[in-house]
């Protein structure tokens, strides 16, 4: 199938075999329901537990094993929802989906809160010396320590039960977020010079702002952000009350800010974020130095926002969808055959990608999937160059997760984001390493380049600066400033003005509405782990490119660890250490040298 960035099929238009195989979760939405029946009639079996995990080894194992099969059967039930919802945002019955699965979410997560409390009451003496007499409770080690290190920050059962049914409630702005932004924005059409109509939407943005057509792109870009203009102060409350949360539980459970409870529940130092920061504003002239560049390559006397995509070369390479997964295969070549072949089947016969644009489909790409599933992944393929790296990216993601569930029990099958990133990025580099190799064609060279460029103001540029705009905005309502649309748009508008050093035009509306158009704003302290997982994947690909004996190995290792470990400890052992700033300054070493070869080409 081929597609354009001049209209948007109805869902119901995409030929199932380039949909994502959610039948493998659920066959039918009767069998979700019945899922989400047997999900609240184990909240009393659940609940029956309390008062009791004290009792015995066995008694704890138990409940693990109650446990593990609810929480698996929720993960299904939330997926198999969110999926639904994600392709067609305008489909009613996916949204009442949604709606039920927090509730029963909302439920279970209640029922289960005494837990942590209560193995805190058993006592970190007692367990260690259960699981030294009975091995099957040697499974939960890094658990338990996780929560003998976090211990101070949980509260009473009581408290950790109000707090859990706090959960649903508290998820009502980022739903507003997503209702708003994916199903009811309605955005003008752009027009092209040739006066061509050409229709903005999430599953459209990211081709129109690469079109050669400057009309395309301006006007694109502007009914883009006028969209969002248009609900600005909507949308600055529902962030506000996202980050006011964020406030309030980081009070709730005695961490000093938002920043150090995002970062301590996984054990990172908040020097991590500030190393982060700091070395990307001592960096800062390298991206002037870029939009220099990119402003004589397209002989522009002024560079705009929607400028920072254009191809620099008037034949880019059209790439098949089949053919970009062929080449994602060679790229990652040097992780042997049990990698490539899953990620080849997976991604061409066992329908793990959700491939094309549709009306409804929600803005972006990601992969998702739960234990005892395949990884799946949502995208909107057009064919570009960029397309083909937004692939690599989630197949990062997916390998991640399968390696994971292949290793990992369930205590351990999810994983920080923090890690997730730099095995998303890792995968972006080896492929991008072998296609330069490849490919000697300039035009294809500079697609490619431009590729890598476009990943990096996304990741190295676009992420930090909202990871900045995040730090003062959950600063401000620690301090109890007031958060209003106008204050976040001048806010981001300042930081874009620095970041923009001169050389690219303010257009301060539309660049200070920024901030509305990012979804994961609503995680807290989310974005600056772009910047960081680009840097580790960096260094962890350079090791594999260079033969570093032992590097390959060491990074499978790290994928199958899933969260069986920290995260900055899983990356140590494979081989890169992100509390210090060397990975983040060698990673705009990496930008110095593709923005030198374009100099050289152009």
């Amino acid at each position: 199938m081929t597609t354009t960035a001049t209209s948007l099929p109805d869902r119901s238009k995409i030929a199932q075999e380039d949909t994502w195989d959610t039948a493998s979760v659920f066959a039918t939405s009767e069998d979700w329901q019945a899922a989400c029946r047997e999900i609240n009639e184990s909240v009393p079996k659940l609940e029956a537990f309390q008062g009791h995990l004290g009792d015995s080894p066995d008694k704890l194992l138990a409940w693990f094993d109650l446990l593990q099969y609810v929480s698996i059967l929720m993960e299904r039930v939330m997926f198999y929802a969110y999926a639904a919802q994600s392709v067609d945002s305008t489909d009613q019955s996916a949204n009442a989906m949604v709606d039920t699965a927090r509730g029963v979410l909302g439920g279970f997560s209640a029922a289960v809160s005494f837990a942590e409390p209560e193995l805190m009451k058993v006592g970190f003496d007692t367990l260690r010396s259960w699981m030294e007499s009975d091995p099957r409770l040697e499974t939960y080690q890094h658990y338990f320590q996780r929560l003998e290190d976090h211990q101070e920050h949980l509260r009473s059962p009581e408290v950790e039960k109000l707090l859990a049914m706090a959960s649903d409630p508290f998820r009502t702005a980022s739903g507003i977020f997503g209702m708003l932004t994916n199903a009811d924005l309605e955005f003008a059409p752009a027009v092209g010079s040739d006066g061509s109509k050409h229709d903005v939407g999430q599953g459209t943005i990211t081709s129109l702002v690469n079109n050669p057509d400057r009309e395309v792109r301006r006007t694109a870009w502007r009914s883009y952000s006028d969209g969002y203009l248009d609900f600005r102060n909507t949308l600055a409350s529902t962030l506000a009350a996202t980050i006011k949360q964020d406030v309030f539980y980081a009070r709730a459970r005695g961490y000093g800010s938002s920043l150090e409870a995002a970062l301590g529940v996984q054990n990172i130092p908040v020097e991590v974020f500030h190393n982060l920061i700091e070395v990307f504003k001592q960096n800062l002239p390298t991206w002037h130095r870029y939009w220099a560049f990119r402003k004589r390559a397209l002989g522009y006397e002024k560079l705009h926002f929607y400028d920072l995509w254009a191809p620099l070369t008037d034949n880019p390479p059209y790439i098949p969808f089949d053919q970009a997964v062929e080449w994602i295969a060679d790229g990652m070549g040097p992780l042997g055959e049990e990698y490539v072949s899953a990620l080849r089947q997976g991604a061409l016969q066992d329908r793990w990608v959700d491939r094309y644009p549709n009306r409804g489909k929600r803005a972006g790409a990601f992969s998702y999937g739960v234990y005892k599933t395949h990884p799946f992944i949502m995208m909107s393929y057009t064919g570009k160059m960029i397309d083909l790296s937004t692939l690599a990216h989630e197949l990062g993601h997916s390998m991640h997760s399968y390696f994971t569930w292949n290793t990992q029990p369930w205590i351990y099958s999810d994983y920080s984001i923090f890690v997730a990133e730099v095995a998303s990025n890792f995968n972006q580099a080896l492929v991008r390493a072998r296609l330069f190799e490849m490919e000697m064609d300039r035009d294809f060279q500079v697609a490619l380049l431009s590729e890598t460029m476009s990943n990096y103001l996304r990741y190295f540029f676009i992420m930090p600066s909202l990871a900045r705009f995040e730090l003062e905005t959950h600063s401000r309502a620690e301090r109890g400033e007031p958060l209003t649309a106008d204050g976040m748009i001048q806010l981001m508008a300042d930081l874009f003005q620095e970041g923009f050093g001169g050389e690219v035009e303010l257009d301060h509306e539309d660049t200070g509405i920024t901030w509305a158009k990012f979804g994961h704003l609503y995680n807290n302290f989310y974005v600056y782990q772009y910047a960081t997982g680009i840097s580790g994947a960096n260094a962890l690909a350079k090791a594999i490119l260079d033969g570093k004996p032992g590097s390959v190995e060491s990074y499978l290792n790290f994928l199958r660890a899933g969260g069986s470990m920290y995260p900055l400890d899983a990356l140590k052992m494979a081989g890169v250490d992100l509390t210090r700033p060397e990975p983040v300054e060698a990673a705009f070493e990496v930008l110095r040298d593709a923005v030198d070869r374009l100099e050289k080409l152009f």
